[in-house]
């Protein structure tokens, strides 16, 4: 059974919207500010800026404010937790798969 810590729940209950995670996609491909982040989805501004403090409480992304402007980044490292659940289910699935191969081998060796 996998385990999670206390501040886990936040960040898969953050990558638990589509916009969130397409936003976590867009700032794996670099820093972006808030407008630039806006002008890939059809929602209003301040629902991106919601969005976005979802992610920034959760401790996925960093924000930088110079001026009046925000620039965000994505924190990886925050997403261990979710890696590391999915780990437990890739086991199950190699576990599987190679079950399934062993018994396509003696398939075709008969």
């Amino acid at each position: 059974m996998v385990v999670t810590t206390e501040r886990e729940p936040e960040v898969f209950g953050a990558i638990s919207h589509p916009a969130r995670r397409r936003m976590l996609d867009l700032l794996a491909e670099g820093d972006r500010h808030v407008n630039a982040i806006a002008g890939q989805f059809k929602m209003s501004r301040p629902a991106v800026s919601q969005h976005l403090r979802v992610l920034l409480n959760a401790g996925l992304v960093t924000e930088q404010r110079r001026g009046r402007e925000r620039r965000y980044r994505l924190a990886p490292e925050r997403l261990g937790p979710v890696r590391d659940w999915i780990a437990h289910y890739e086991r199950f699935w190699d576990d599987h798969l190679q079950r399934l191969g062993e018994q396509l081998t003696k398939g075709r060796e008969l």
